[in-house]
């Protein structure tokens, strides 16, 4: 009877915690929209072309997943770690920072106000980096 008892209790117990705690992936909508590049940028260690892109974020918390996948010309995706995430300033536009180093345009954030996020992404090694390197802005729709 007393082992009986104490698996119901951890049995209700489980199942009240299951229900009661609410889950962070039902928490959050979905981050996804739409943006285009002018001109090709290094992202991370990929080359991405000019062109009309779709993204969505996956995040698990404490870094997450950028998956870019090309709407025009050839096909093409990509996947990249975000470095750090962390709650957008008020006023910000939906945007992507670019920093400019010896081999191009790089992309360093992005910015996504309508969800409460700025994505932070691995640039370029400091040597690489020119010392007036200057962010210039991509406009991003979240759709």
């Amino acid at each position: 009877m007393n082992s009986t008892r104490k698996f119901v209790y951890a049995a209700l117990l489980a199942w009240s915690m299951l229900n009661f705690m609410p889950s962070a992936a039902s928490a959050q909508e979905p981050v996804q929209g739409k943006f285009t590049l002018t001109h090709g940028v290094h992202w991370q260690n990929a080359v991405v072309p000019a062109g009309d892109y779709r993204f969505a974020f996956d995040s698990d918390g404490v870094g997450g997943v950028l998956k870019l996948s090309r709407l025009n010309g050839a096909a093409g995706g990509y996947f990249f770690l975000v470095q750090e995430m962390e709650q957008a300033k008020s006023g910000e536009l939906s945007a992507l920072v670019l920093g400019s180093s010896v081999s191009g345009s790089y992309v360093s954030a992005m910015q996504l106000p309508e969800f409460g996020l700025t994505l932070r992404f691995a640039s370029p090694s400091r040597h690489e980096k020119e010392i007036a390197a200057v962010g210039t802005n991509v406009v991003a729709s979240g759709q």
